[in-house]
C-alpha cells in the first residue's frame, strides 16, 4: 500500500544518486515540482528516462545532475531547443551528457516490455535509420512464423518513475485523465514509484478514459497542488505558455540559468510561491 508522504521525504527516500530515473508525462501532467525537489536535495549520476524531455530535464540537465538521458525526442515544446541540453551535449557544460536515442515507437515498447516482465519488445521499425548504430539497445529478431526481421528494444526498467496525477484517494489509489502518454507503462516497469497529486480525495470517481493505478504498483504518493506548472492539470490547472517563451532566452545563457535555478528552486520559498 502506498504511503501517503511529503514531496521532501518521498524523494530522500525513493530516488537515489545513480538511479535510472523515469518522469513521464504527455503535454500535461509534467512532474516538475518533483524535479525541482531532486534539485534540491543534490541527487546526482542520474540516468534520466522520457520520451519527450523537455524543460523539466532542460532543468536537471542544467544543474549538473545528469550523465546520460534515454529518449526519442526533445525541445521545448512552441519554441524550440533545449539549451541546458544541447551546451551539454555539444560543450560538455556542466559535465558530459550521454545520448540513447530511439524512436517514439521504440521507447513506448521499451516502457512496454519493462511493465510486462520481457526482455525485450518487437515492432517494425528503425529501417533507413542510422540509430541502431548508435545504441546497444536496439537489435533485430527473426520471427520463428513468417521469416520477418522486426526490430527488437531492450525492456526499460527504471529504477524509479515519478508521475503526476489529478487525485489519489486515502488508501493510496491514483487516478489521471485526459491526454495520457505512457505512465502507466513507466510506473508498472519501475522498481519504485512516486506519484505527486493535485489532491487526496475520499473516493475516486471513474472518469473517461480515466487511468487508475492501484495503491499496490505505488511506493508514495505526495500531494503537490499545482505540482505540474509549467504544464498543466487537466480540470485544475492550465498550460503557461508564457512560461515556456521566457524560458528560452533564461537557458541559453549559463549564468542566467543558474542564476534562475538558484532564485526559483534551490530557495524553497521562492519554489513553494512560485507553484502556487
Amino acid at each position: 500500500m502506498a504511503d501517503i508522504r511529503s514531496l521532501h521525504d518521498a524523494v530522500a527516500d525513493l530516488v537515489r544518486d545513480g538511479d535510472i530515473l523515469a518522469m513521464e508525462g504527455f503535454t500535461h501532467l509534467i512532474p516538475y515540482a518533483a524535479a525541482h525537489e531532486i534539485i534540491r536535495q543534490g541527487i546526482t549520476d542520474l540516468t534520466l528516462a522520457r520520451m519527450t524531455p523537455d524543460v523539466i530535464y532542460d532543468q536537471l540537465i542544467g544543474a549538473g545532475l545528469v550523465r546520460k538521458l534515454i529518449f526519442s525526442w526533445g525541445g521545448n515544446p512552441g519554441v524550440g531547443s533545449l539549451h541546458r541540453f544541447r551546451d551539454a551535449v555539444e560543450n560538455g557544460w556542466p559535465r558530459p551528457l550521454e545520448l540513447d536515442e530511439h524512436s517514439h515507437a521504440g521507447m513506448a515498447n521499451r516502457y512496454v516490455a519493462g511493465a510486462s516482465k520481457l526482455p525485450f519488445a518487437v515492432l517494425r521499425g528503425y529501417r533507413g535509420s542510422d540509430i541502431p548504430t548508435r545504441t546497444e539497445t536496439v537489435s533485430t529478431v527473426i520471427c520463428p512464423f513468417t521469416g520477418e526481421e522486426l526490430a527488437a528494444v531492450a525492456a526499460l526498467n527504471p529504477d524509479v518513475t515519478v508521475i503526476h496525477a489529478q487525485q489519489a484517494d486515502r488508501s493510496g489509489n491514483v487516478q489521471l485523465w485526459g491526454l495520457t502518454g505512457v505512465q502507466k507503462e513507466a510506473a508498472l516497469a519501475a522498481d519504485r514509484v512516486l506519484v505527486t497529486v493535485e489532491e487526496i480525495v475520499d473516493t475516486l470517481e471513474p472518469r473517461p478514459g480515466g487511468v487508475v493505478l492501484p495503491t499496490w504498483v505505488i511506493d508514495a504518493v505526495a500531494e503537490v497542488p499545482g505540482g505540474a506548472h509549467p504544464s498543466y492539470a487537466s480540470g485544475y490547472s492550465v498550460r503557461d505558455n508564457a512560461f515556456y517563451q521566457a524560458w528560452d532566452p533564461i537557458a541559453r545563457d549559463r549564468e542566467a540559468f543558474t542564476r534562475w535555478i538558484e532564485e526559483n528552486v534551490r530557495n524553497e520559498q521562492s519554489a513553494k510561491a512560485a507553484v502556487r
